[in-house]
């Protein structure tokens, strides 16, 4: 028995090895494709790029792995379908169960592996790609500065009759910083760089003139011809310091840590309701003298803070619902591998084929309507209309039970999917449609 779990097992890695490195890569052009006017826009080098795309990996391998699961499942039972080996199997009295314990138990293992993976490589991985991201986006300024077109940061506005490469061409600037009359200065051109993380702005001009006009005096004027100038502008609000790159949304932190900041959120929540309490219980008092115009102001005073800290809990039970959806998201993705395995096991016998292209496409239909309910019921619970739990384990549970169906319902009669009746039936709708049109023609 253990040399045909083996067996089982050789059958599946090899096309889920395959079908893994064709689903990333598949990933790696759509996520190219997204970032390919960065990458122009900036000029990024190759260790950028490979550090960009190494980062975007992780993310790319937590869809791609359970969709492999799936593809490979149905590759290798279709291939032991169409090869009669199922037959061969069953009439030695090896049942299904028998062939399928050594998948489930490799895509247990493989479940658990991605739990672990969702929770502490995926989180750090995503944080690590937003700074960098951040960084590339300010690594060239000079790229947000469209030629002809106007472009103000903070008190200074910038026009530039063309951009070549890091260079401005054709500069004129107004400084409108600390006075009533704009500074105008004019170059013939000049560079730009970000300084200190990308919260200075450093430009440096070439031959050009400096014109001021007196505040006291309107009627005196200055101009000033330089060779070169150079302008800082501190503070430009992108925080990029390395303290609040530390800041982590809910793709970037692992359960634990979205329980702990939950648990905080909590108390938050009761200390809030003690406060309403307390502000209630005292209205309620000052409502015997409500006659009295300072009794009445300091109730609307409590009024109004009451319906603050209504409107707080509010916004802390919404943030607490997206962590707790999230939270179920990372596991619910995680046993999709083992949910897919109950899934392909059956649909791979139907089949009878153990060709790419027809479990391809059996994965990615299954694996888009699964997607469909999984983004659905994030949605549905982020907004409170489901329980979060619920709202993540639902395509979970659904997908589970048409698998187990089909595999109990595969052990009483094996049922096969024709593909070429399928393909005549369309064949012939398409062909009477053609024929009705001529007709009315």
């Amino acid at each position: 028995m253990k040399i045909l779990e083996r067996y089982i097992l050789q059958e599946n890695m090899k096309p889920f090895l395959v079908s893994l490195l064709v689903l990333t890569f598949v990933f790696i052009l759509d996520k190219l494709i997204d970032l390919l006017n960065l990458i122009i826009e900036k000029k990024l080098d190759i260790p950028a790029i490979v550090s960009v795309f190494s980062l975007s990996l992780p993310f790319m391998l937590a869809l791609s792995v359970p969709m492999a699961v799936l593809v490979a499942t149905i590759m290798s039972f279709g291939r032991l379908s169409v090869d009669n080996e199922l037959v061969a199997f069953k009439s030695c009295g090896i049942n299904i169960y028998t062939l399928m314990r050594s998948t489930v138990f490799a895509a247990l293992l493989l479940s658990l592996f991605m739990i672990y993976f969702n929770n502490q490589i995926l989180p750090e991985t995503n944080h690590q790609l937003k700074n960098l991201l951040i960084r590339l986006h300010y690594r060239r300024p000079v790229t947000n500065i469209r030629p002809g077109v106007f472009t103000t940061i903070k008190n200074y506005t910038i026009y530039a009759s063309d951009v070549k490469d890091d260079e401005l061409i054709g500069i004129i600037i107004y400084n409108r910083e600390g006075t009533n009359f704009p500074q105008t200065i004019t170059a013939e051109k000049g560079l730009i760089e970000l300084t200190e993380g990308g919260n200075n702005f450093k430009a440096t001009l070439f031959n050009g003139q400096v014109h001021e006009r007196d505040d006291r005096d309107p009627a005196k004027y200055t101009l000033q011809t330089f060779a070169t100038l150079i302008i800082h502008l501190p503070d430009l609000g992108y925080q990029l310091n390395a303290e609040d790159s530390e800041y982590r949304s809910d793709r970037e932190m692992s359960s634990r840590q979205m329980r702990q900041i939950n648990e905080d959120r909590l108390l938050e929540i009761s200390a809030a309701e003690q406060q309403i309490s307390r502000l209630t219980a005292r209205n309620e008092t000052l409502r015997e003298e409500i006659s009295l115009q300072e009794v009445r102001r300091e109730v609307e005073r409590n009024d109004n803070l009451i319906a603050m800290q209504e409107n707080k809990i509010i916004d802390l039970e919404t943030k607490i619902r997206q962590f707790q959806v999230e939270i179920h998201k990372k596991y619910a993705i995680a046993f999709a591998c083992l949910i897919f395995v109950f899934l392909g096991v059956p649909i791979g016998m139907m089949i009878r084929s153990s060709g790419v292209g027809i479990a391809f496409t059996a994965s990615a239909v299954i694996f888009i309507i699964y997607y469909i309910c999984l983004v659905s019921g994030e949605q549905l619970g982020d907004k409170g209309y489901v329980a979060p739990w619920l709202a993540m384990w639902v395509p979970n549970l659904l997908f589970g039970s048409i698998g187990i169906y089909l595999v109990v319902s595969s052990t009483k009669s094996m049922k096969t999917i024709s593909f070429r009746k399928f393909q005549d039936k369309i064949s012939f709708f398409f062909n009477r449609v053609s024929k009705q049109k001529e007709l009315r023609q």
